[in-house]
């Protein structure tokens, strides 16, 4: 039987799988600065709280969520309005298989249509694989902050990288909410799957 891939936006009934996801990135590696696992009630408010403006998807392989993709505000000034800080994350043994790329452009098709601009990777450094991956997918370097981040009894860098989601029009458009785009369905149409 050929995998089947589906990509959709998070629904209550996930929230569950998504954490148990993030749960060994938090427990046993610095890839998250998160100390603490969540508890659910805590997860169900942090998603809710996003997804009023920004998109979360999951990826279901079989009907099984492997992995999942978000994007969350990047700054609070007015004029990083256009600007979201992305992340993603796949269940260890499901690695390799183009789980990312598929989250990733999917999700950066719906923000496109809402109007941003820029997407920001931040990323613990070392980590090649996310390096990797995130160079490959066309991200580029902004820099470096250098032992930013501690945990596990050491410090670790977080490389900065920018992707360009559209141009940079002047004016540019006005952001529509994710919960606007939710209510319609129109996140529906923007969903692909280009495996």
């Amino acid at each position: 039987m050929i995998p089947k891939l589906e990509i959709r936006c998070i629904e209550e009934g996930d929230l569950a799988d998504v954490l148990a996801i993030y749960r060994p990135y938090i427990e046993n590696t610095a890839i998250t600065f998160e100390y603490t696992v969540p508890t659910l009630e805590e997860w169900r408010e942090r998603v809710l709280l996003y997804t009023e403006e920004y998109p979360w998807l999951v990826a279901l392989w079989n009907r099984q969520i492997v992995g999942y993709a978000y994007a969350s505000k990047h700054r609070d000034r007015v004029a990083y309005s256009w600007d979201v800080e992305v992340s993603v994350y796949i269940e260890e043994n499901f690695h390799g298989k183009g789980l990312a790329r598929n989250l990733y452009l999917n999700l950066f098709e719906i923000l496109k249509y809402q109007g941003f601009v820029n997407a920001y990777a931040i990323i613990t450094s070392p980590n090649p694989k996310s390096e990797k991956f995130h160079e490959k997918f066309g991200f580029t370097d902004v820099g470096y902050f250098f032992k930013s981040g501690y945990k596990f009894n050491e410090w670790f860098n977080t490389r900065w990288m920018q992707y360009y989601l559209s141009d940079h029009s002047i004016p540019p458009k006005q952001i529509i909410p994710f919960r606007e785009l939710k209510k319609s369905g129109i996140w529906k149409d923007l969903i692909c799957f280009p495996m």
